[in-house]
């Protein structure tokens, strides 16, 4: 459970940004995302290894 505690002379709009920002490092909704259906473990594997590629190529254009 998320506690944001709202100080004094405090906007709301604050409050509500500190409790998105926990809620985003929570990774909650990543992971509502990811159950709503099956991913077969090898096609999990093959995602990442093909992002990873992807991120090394990146990186390999910047230097």
């Amino acid at each position: 459970m998320i506690v944001v505690n709202v100080k004094e002379n405090e906007s709301i709009d604050k409050a509500l940004k500190r409790f998105k920002k926990k809620f985003e490092k929570t990774g909650a909704l990543k992971e509502v995302r990811a159950r709503q259906h099956f991913v077969k473990p090898s096609v999990a594997r093959r995602k990442e290894v093909i992002r990873a590629a992807y991120r090394q190529k990146m990186r390999d254009l910047d230097s």
